[in-house]
């Protein structure tokens, strides 16, 4: 009889199996507007990259999918982090049990993740090999001895040395990894949640594939890459080995949409989808026609030519609500910016001259313009680079980098020089050395658009613009090297707070996230300490003079916060735009038969 019930359970598991097996993978299809560069948490900065990373790699820590405006939760911790009273020292203790997906460079065993690998990838950040675009944000919080490891190996000529123990981040055991810091960091909480970033990388993944780690993440995620065509096409799948994960997000008592998401999805085992495909659509068009046409089961971000037809007024286009479409939408927690590379003998430098042509363009270009003819209002005018949403952040701060005044930007050039000397119609530099500037810029056509704004915009300033087209890899790649004169990008927040986007004017982070190679000591000093305060007025009063010395020298033209709508399939729930963090695919779900229902 014993028999007898083991055979019964054993059919009815099989039996299971069978109809799980029948039934069809749900896929999660949708685009990127832009191409990714790689798959390398130490190597990628682009938004693009940054949102396929995370549902690789995981971060101790993470946010809840529908908290607002957010809520720090456990990922591969097993408790939040113990904090000396100081903020100097962080333990994070890890589950046992968590495991990389199954990959060659394991040769053949099931590879556990322990405190050593957060050990590793912190180290690589530091690894002069890497080139990691966060080495200067990682400086900044201070790990004791890291740079010091770095700077032997570039002193040495020598590989890093991994091996090495040292005190700013240690494996004190199998499962605990504690940080320690050069000073106070009350906010290095927000790092361990980044795991688009600091996710777990496994040291024989990396040895294994050498220089073509970008194309071989190995993560203890809930998915795994597939298939990947540069700057065409990405195809991740259920990492079949990933460990039982549960819905359990929390939302905001008041948020209606949220708790009813938090009831239909509790306890549901994730990934619910079992494959992601992305692929690269940069023009508009063809990208809105894929979703009107149900290619796709999802549109990030409704093309700006488009935004009348899908949501006249801001709200959903009655004819898209009849077929179920829905939509999620608000101002993001990021900035658009014009770029001077700061070590350009031309856009560059310090003296009042130079600052003079900055203000200048900044003062003739009129934003209110490019949020109507370009945006097609869905943008918000920008005062600094503080984005919204985010601690530091101040409604109702204003400053002269917001002002369109053309009358004021043209008697700054004549005051400093700028004059037409030869007649031509173009003005010249103030010794009499022609003057052009050159702005880098994608193809696709919203930025064609752009540009033809920002071209009537120098006209009118009587100053010569050429444009240099490239794709965004190589962009951003000269950017890096200080190889550009201007270049116009979009910045989203990947932390809570707001000091990130101030990194982008921090000497030190100059080649990193400082693009714009500003090095200003006075600046420094307040960025400094900033890091060291916990939130609180005193903080405050540094970011508002923070913000005025930007305005001042004008290393950066702030434009707009982009207002962002996304549309969503009937057949897609769960849905939810995340605002500092990019994971989301393991929360949605795809209703097959509804789909197949609507396709036929």
């Amino acid at each position: 009889m014993k028999r007898l019930s083991h055979l019964l359970i054993a059919a009815l598991a099989a039996g299971a199996f069978m109809a799980a097996a029948a039934q069809p993978p749900k896929v999660l299809r949708y685009a990127f507007l832009t191409a990714e560069t790689g798959f390398d948490p130490a190597r990628i900065s682009d938004l693009y990259s940054r949102i396929v990373t995370p549902h690789i790699f995981e971060s101790p820590y993470t946010y809840d999918h529908l908290a607002r405006p957010f809520k720090l939760k456990l990922r591969t911790a097993a408790g939040m982090p113990e904090v000396s009273a100081d903020h100097r020292i962080w333990t994070v203790r890890i589950q046992p049990g968590i495991y990389f997906a199954d990959d060659p460079a394991f040769k053949g065993r099931r590879r556990e993740l322990v405190a050593a690998d957060y050990v590793y990838s912190f180290k690589r950040l530091f690894d002069p090999a890497v080139k990691s675009p966060w080495y200067s944000t990682m400086k900044e919080e201070g790990l004791v001895g890291l740079e010091e490891l770095r700077q032997q190996a570039l002193k040495g000529n020598r590989p890093f040395d991994y091996d090495r123990e040292i005190e700013g981040v240690r494996a004190l055991d199998r499962y605990t990894v504690q940080f320690k810091l050069s000073g106070p960091r009350p906010r290095f909480i927000y790092v361990l949640a980044a795991s688009d970033i600091y996710g777990a990388v496994a040291r024989e993944a990396v040895e294994f594939y050498g220089e073509n780690i970008m194309e071989h993440p190995v993560g203890t995620g809930p998915f795994v890459l597939k298939q990947w065509r540069r700057s065409s096409f990405i195809a991740l799948e259920r990492n079949p080995g990933y460990r039982e994960h549960r819905y359990d997000a929390e939302p905001n008592a008041d948020d209606v949409d949220g708790q009813a998401l938090a009831a239909k999805f509790k306890g549901r085992r994730l990934p619910m989808v079992d494959r992601v495909e992305i692929s690269i659509i940069e023009e508009s068009q063809p990208r809105w026609l894929a979703f009107l046409d149900r290619q796709h089961d999802f549109l990030d971000r409704v093309p700006l030519e488009f935004s009348g037809i899908a949501v006249p007024n801001g709200k959903l286009a009655p004819n898209l609500a009849k077929q179920g479409i829905t939509m999620v939408r608000g101002v993001a927690p990021d900035s658009t910016m014009t770029l001077f590379n700061m070590d350009d003998p031309v856009v560059g430098g310090y003296t009042p001259e130079k600052v003079a042509l900055r203000r200048a363009i900044g003062l003739g270009y009129d934003t209110d313009r490019e949020i109507r003819l370009v945006r097609r209002g869905q943008a918000v005018l920008a005062q600094g680079p503080v984005p919204p949403h985010t601690y530091g952040y101040d409604p109702e701060y204003r400053s002269e980098n917001s002002e369109y005044d053309l009358a004021k930007a043209r008697a700054l050039l004549d005051m400093y020089g700028y004059v037409d000397r030869d007649g031509d119609g173009w003005r010249e530099l103030p010794d009499g050395a022609p003057l052009t500037v050159e702005l880098m810029s994608p193809t696709d056509q919203v930025y064609r658009q752009l540009n033809e704004v920002r071209k009537k915009a120098f006209d009118a300033l009587g100053l010569r613009l050429t444009i240099r087209f490239g794709q965004w890899p190589e962009l951003l790649k000269a950017a890096r090297a200080g190889k550009y004169m201007t270049w116009t990008v979009g910045l989203s927040a990947s932390s809570p707070d707001g000091q990130l986007a101030l990194e982008a004017s921090y000497g030190p982070a100059t080649g990193g996230q400082n693009l714009s190679r500003f090095r200003l000591e006075a600046f420094d000093r307040l960025y400094e300490k900033m890091k060291a305060l916990p939130d609180g007025p005193e903080r405050q009063v540094l970011f508002a003079e923070a913000n005025k010395l930007v305005a001042a020298y004008l290393p950066y033209k702030y434009h707009v916060h982009r207002v962002l709508t996304d549309l969503s399939q009937p057949w897609l729930t769960g849905y939810r735009r995340p605002l500092f963090w990019t994971e989301f695919w393991q929360y949605v779900d795809v209703d097959t038969e509804l789909r197949d229902k609507i396709l036929q």
